[in-house]
């Protein structure tokens, strides 16, 4: 039998929690299976319970790494309001629409995570809310509390869109949905950077 180092098994551990959330975002939690998650990262499925407890676990190393992957790109592309204005209309873009594999995690999630155990949404709102409160101290650091409910109402604009120009059948009025998204996501910003 052999035994592997801690190297193997941390580089392991990083391609489930990888391509799970690539999984998780194309399929949804629900739909997908221990046994297509693990055929993804090209282990077998005893080897899950290795890494983890369970699907519950994983959902919630996924989320929690999945957001904290975002703030830190935030972090570095939008540390200022130009940058904010930027990552909206990359969110809200024909490409981030199309690609929701490699895309934010809330669009694609957010109605499971709803659904899921009181762990998975502690993570979910321990890293929004993180976030938020990063960007809230970038645009208003004399009063980062009161803009933090502003970018809640930005992100809720953002995830919203974004799910339902992914929904439409129509690429027109997709592409028209995204457009007013953008509008309505800088007013949003507007109002909640002082002058």
């Amino acid at each position: 039998m052999v035994r592997y180092g801690k190297e193997h098994k941390d580089a392991t551990r990083r391609r489930i929690v990888e391509t799970s959330g690539r999984r998780f975002k194309q399929d949804g939690i629900d739909g997908s299976g221990v046994a297509t998650l693990m055929k993804d990262a090209g282990l077998t499925n005893g080897a899950f319970y290795k890494h983890f407890t369970s699907k519950d676990d994983l959902v919630t190393t996924v989320v929690t790494e999945q957001l904290t992957e975002q703030r830190a790109m935030l972090d570095e592309r939008a540390p200022d309001r130009a940058g904010l204005e930027r990552f909206i209309r990359d969110y809200l873009s024909p490409r981030h629409r199309d690609a929701p594999e490699r895309g934010c995690p809330s669009a694609a999630l957010l109605d499971e995570i709803g659904r899921c155990d009181d762990t998975v949404k502690r993570a979910y709102t321990d890293g929004l809310v993180t976030i938020a409160d990063d960007i809230a101290a970038r645009i208003a650091p004399d009063d980062p509390h009161s803009a933090r409910e502003r970018v809640l109402g930005l992100f809720a604009t953002l995830f919203g869109t974004l799910q339902l120009a992914r929904a439409m059948a129509d690429p027109i009025l997709s592409d028209a949905i995204l457009d007013q998204g953008i509008s309505n996501a800088l007013a949003i910003l507007d109002d909640a950077t002082p002058n």
